[in-house]
């Protein structure tokens, strides 16, 4: 029988092994076996710490949390208790974000959940009122000048703007044959 040799399936298994490798220190990143070897285990490292990554993420927001409730004179615990016997449903991200950007809004859930703990305010009443929305609270109202200057602002940097842009601001102004224009054409039609 004739010798068979792996040549290029071999050769490109442990090119794609070491290219994994990359950056590794000393040997694994140079020698095909212990670089296999460690891309293995970088392998098994990465599979659980995807989901240790999780568990770390909600111990962080727990921790924000649990400090915006202690400057509201609640515990965290008390906290989560009495948004649960409301009904609120809201998940601890969220509420981290809250405790970070907006405490007026955090401050709503909280006394939501200390009615909730005081018996004042049921499941069903909460439905009807309504949990307050961070985006409200945060949400800064724009004047007409303020739209007005953002508008010329906007006219004023065509020059960046993609060729799909422009062809859409042209189409909005009513350019006729703006869809074989070329960039500088569209460009001087608009302006």
């Amino acid at each position: 029988m004739t010798r068979v040799k792996g040549g290029t399936v071999s050769k490109t298994r442990r090119r794609k092994v070491l290219k994994a490798a990359k950056g590794y220190f000393g040997s694994k990143h140079r020698l095909y076996k212990t670089a296999q070897e460690q891309v293995f285990h970088s392998g098994v490292y990465a599979y659980r710490d995807r989901r240790a990554n999780k568990r770390n993420f909600r111990k962080l927001w727990i921790t924000r949390i649990n400090a915006a409730c202690r400057m509201n004179d609640i515990s965290y615990s008390k906290f989560i208790s009495g948004l649960n016997k409301a009904g609120v449903e809201v998940n601890r991200k969220m509420l981290s974000e809250l405790a970070i950007d907006d405490m007026k809004g955090f401050k709503a859930y909280v006394d939501i959940a200390n009615d909730a703990l005081n018996g004042k305010i049921t499941k069903k009443e909460v439905v009807k009122k309504e949990a307050p929305k961070a985006d409200k609270a945060v949400e800064k109202k724009e004047t007409p000048a303020k739209k007005e200057t953002a508008k010329k602002e906007e006219a004023k940097d065509y020059s960046k703007m993609t060729l799909a842009e422009l062809k859409a601001v042209a189409k909005e102004q009513g350019v006729s044959g703006y869809s074989t224009m070329k960039k500088a054409d569209l460009l001087a039609a608009i302006k």
